[in-house]
């Protein structure tokens, strides 16, 4: 049990940990050697050779080749794509469509896939936009141009309603299980089988989360015809998110969401054992690790779940705890003699990782900064994982030769792992797979109507849409088979450079002008506990508050005594009230402050340094004055 908590406290402490630190530590530990990478990336381009002769790029891999999240075009569809799921009325549709399809210059895509589908989509969005763009003149040829595009707006709303749907679609196996678990049968009978979730992000009310967990329980039963044998390596599974069962999954509501979590993944841990299936939880935002951490372990000491190897758990290689998260699992199933499954995966939403940790003002990312940092992670843990093969089940979850090739590589012969894709990506590298390799190969499946898809589709687009994918670089013939397989090892101190010059740290993102105000990860213990400290040591203290004059003046007034207004029976300190007195005494000694702008910004700065440095006073004041709640 201690070896358990050290090991908790150091993914605590590596929470936003030097990224250099991080990486020299996995890589001296995990890393492969030159002669190994070598053969890795050799690996890899007969890979990527493959994979394109085999089969050309699916649909979906060749609209994101042609549009790129890099191009004007690529972003005006995704938010396009976004917004049309939400957008209520017609006009406001009509509008957004225009803004987005008008600007864009669709005729330089227009014959550059090697899909037929993608480059009709092409040529229909240009003539939507030869329609859609203002006349120039007020002739009646612009006037009948104008009255096809008032007759057209119905046709073109339609038009490209269906068309976000069908790109939708691509990614969505089903709109409920039955649907789902039917068009699965193609892939099954290729040797593949499923992890299905049930869209649905972050439930906002407790009616929220109790429809999503009738839906995970009902997800459940449906999956359970589909098992056919003991095994839970070759039968689907269901993936969760526990933001989906409780509304207010935060740290300030750790005492009540934690257990309340726990009780409800137990039960649907208990019904995905008599299933025969395996339950994975899902990762979400770096800030619930610590959270769903706790709740995986209560669920894990739970005796009824003694001998059933079925709850998996997702970590994300981007975070730099990745690897001692594994440790620490590692170390949990060890204690209590169980198995589990552990899915590695790159990670998603990046981009808001970055932004919360600039926006709060704290020392670092939780996240490494470059993608070849992310890729030598996701090589590390890998090799990790299968070291610790008595325990875990690895799931290796990418679209990526490279890391293919490097799992292949170092786990040999061995078949006690098995990687995994999303449904409508990643297929002609994954038919490969088990095609050549004889691997097992799990498709993540989400479930789900049409409305339900925003959250998921939008990470996806993130995810994939950009240039540097390994899904946009292979649909892309243009692109070696050589670049596709490059060594992240060799691009590791190009990428940390580009990387420091592109991304501002938190402190930096005003600068040159100022520093950034430090913040407090409320989600982070070790910022938690400082931020209570330093509060709680004015828990008692008692503040006398009274006019502050240029000049002196006598007051009559006497003090007053204030109490929070939760605690009535609590006081806080004493006012003293300014008088008629003291207000004539301020107006008689006021004066312009004619400084200069420097000396009035060095006054505001080290007012700023004041805040900071007596940040526990002034957290306490505020909350015991006002009465408000513990963070």
């Amino acid at each position: 049990m201690t070896e358990l908590l050290a090991l908790r406290d150091a993914v605590r402490a590596h929470h936003r940990a030097d990224e250099g630190t991080v990486l020299d530590c996995l890589m001296a530990n995990y890393a492969p050697s030159p002669e190994l990478r070598a053969r890795i990336r050799a690996r890899a381009v007969r890979v990527v050779e493959d994979v394109r002769a085999a089969s050309g790029p699916t649909l979906m891999e060749s609209f994101l080749g042609t549009y790129g999240l890099s191009s004007d075009e690529g972003l005006a569809l995704m938010t396009l794509a976004e917004a049309l799921l939400r957008v209520p009325d017609a006009e406001t549709i009509d509008d957004l469509i225009e803004d987005k399809i008008s600007p864009a210059n669709w005729r330089e895509h227009f014959g550059k896939s090697e899909n037929t589908l993608v480059n009709a989509s092409t040529f229909a969005l240009s003539m939507t936009q030869s329609v859609l763009e203002g006349p120039s003149s007020k002739g009646p040829l612009d006037a009948l141009r104008g009255a096809i595009k008032r007759l057209g707006e119905p046709v073109i709303r339609a038009a490209v309603r269906r068309a976000m749907k069908e790109l939708g679609n691509q990614f969505v196996l089903g709109e409920d299980m039955d649907e789902a678990l039917k068009r699965s049968r193609k892939w099954a009978a290729e040797g593949a089988t499923f992890s299905y979730d049930m869209l649905g992000e972050a439930a906002l009310t407790f009616p929220d989360a109790d429809r999503y967990f009738a839906s995970y329980m009902n997800a459940i039963r449906a999956i359970a015809d589909a098992a056919k044998t003991d095994d839970m390596r070759t039968n689907p599974g269901l993936s969760i998110k526990l933001s989906a069962l409780y509304p207010r999954y935060e740290m300030s509501k750790a005492d009540e969401c934690v257990p309340a979590l726990a009780d409800r993944v137990l039960e649907l841990a208990r019904a995905a054992r008599d299933a025969k299936i395996g339950l994975n939880i899902d990762a979400e935002e770096a800030y619930r690790l610590g959270m769903s951490l706790d709740i995986i372990k209560l669920v894990m000491n739970d005796p009824t779940l003694a001998g059933w190897d079925g709850l998996g758990v997702v970590v994300q290689a981007f975070g730099r705890r990745a690897s001692f998260v594994i440790d620490w699992l590692y170390k949990l199933a060890e204690s209590l003699d169980r198995k589990i499954m552990v899915r590695l995966v790159k990670g998603a939403y990046w981009d808001s990782e970055i932004k919360r940790a600039q926006v709060d003002g704290v020392p670092d990312f939780p996240v490494f900064t470059s993608k070849a940092a992310t890729d030598i992670s996701y090589i590390c843990c890998a090799a990790q994982l299968l070291r610790l093969t008595d325990r875990i089940y690895p799931q290796f979850a990418t679209h990526n030769a490279h890391s293919v090739a490097a799992i292949l590589e170092m786990a040999g012969n061995r078949d006690d792992f098995e990687f995994q894709r999303l449904h409508g990506m990643g297929e002609p590298l994954h038919n490969a797979l088990l095609r050549n390799e004889k691997v097992r190969s799990r498709i993540y499946a989400p479930v789900g109507r049409h409305r339900e898809l925003l959250a998921y589709l939008v990470r996806r687009l993130l995810e994939n849409g950009a240039n540097s994918s390994f899904v946009n670089q292979l649909a892309n013939h243009a692109v070696p088979a050589e670049a596709i397989a490059a060594d992240p090892f060799e691009q590791l101190e190009a990428a940390r450079a580009e990387a420091d010059a592109k991304i501002i740290r938190p402190a930096a993102i005003y600068a040159p002008s100022r520093v950034n105000s430090r913040g407090w990860d409320l989600a982070n213990r070790a910022d938690l506990n400082e931020f209570l400290e330093s509060r709680g040591a004015f828990a008692d203290h008692q503040w006398q508050a009274a006019p502050i004059l240029a000049v002196e003046a006598g007051s009559g007034a006497a003090p007053r005594e204030v109490f929070s207004p939760a605690q009535t029976d609590r006081q806080v300190g004493t006012v003293t009230d300014a008088g008629e007195a003291e207000a004539r005494a301020a107006i008689a000694a006021a004066r312009i402050w004619d400084a200069p702008v420097a000396e009035r910004a060095a006054a505001l700065t080290r007012a700023a340094d004041l805040f900071e440095a007596h940040h526990g006073e002034i957290f306490a004041l505020l909350a015991r004055e006002a009465g408000k709640c513990a963070p």
